[in-house]
């Protein structure tokens, strides 16, 4: 069902508790994307509310409003490959934190990240990609810089999705915005496909 626009938004860790239950739910298959009743359309029409955005992964398999079982105008979702951010996508974010209020910003990152092994290839082995890919591959490099070369492969993979989260939330803190002028709360985390459940990075 679609959020309602006059309703008060919660405090950044009420939005937080509300994504690990809908994850909760999510997990337990008791969660379904909702329809939209007719009144619905009507509120939406009105202005939007959202109480978390999340810069996430393109993954198909990665849909942020399933796996934390939200309904229409709930969540400010940013999705690009990497979860990487750009001057585009933080614009977006800061649009959620100051023009909508939004009070939780999540970075979402997920097991198996092909952007991240992608990077991975490039950062051990040389390897190239065409032209765009290896333009996004190059802005992750710099999270990368203490993935253990000697660890087995899906434990680089690990590392490296996890140490792309901690980059992107780094760089928002770093940004003019950061985040957003206090106005967002900041918290990273990783989409575990293989169980279907969101882990919080500390």
């Amino acid at each position: 069902m679609a959020a309602d626009y006059a309703q008060e938004l919660p405090t950044a860790d009420e939005a937080w508790q509300r994504l690990l239950d809908g994850n909760a739910r999510f997990v337990r298959g008791e969660s379904r994307f909702p329809s939209m009743p007719q009144e619905g359309f009507a509120e939406l029409a009105k202005g939007q509310r959202p109480f978390a955005a999340i810069l996430g992964c393109a993954d198909s398999r990665v849909p942020p409003e399933l796996i934390f079982g939200a309904g229409f105008g709930e969540l400010f979702v940013v999705r690009v490959a990497g979860n990487a951010i750009s001057p585009e996508v933080a614009g977006s974010l800061e649009y959620a934190g100051l023009h909508l209020h939004t009070p939780l910003l999540v970075v979402l990152g997920h097991e198996k990240c092909g952007a991240a092994g992608a990077a991975l290839e490039t950062k051990f082995h040389g390897s190239r990609h065409h032209s765009h890919i290896q333009v996004l591959v190059d802005g992750l490099l710099p999270a990368l810089e203490r993935v253990d070369e000697q660890a087995p492969p899906d434990r680089q993979l690990a590392q490296a999705v996890e140490a792309n989260v901690r980059y992107t939330m780094a760089r928002i803190l770093e940004s003019q915005a950061g985040p957003v002028e206090g106005r967002m709360k900041l918290v990273g985390a990783i989409y575990e496909i293989s169980t279907g459940r969101v882990r919080f990075l500390e």
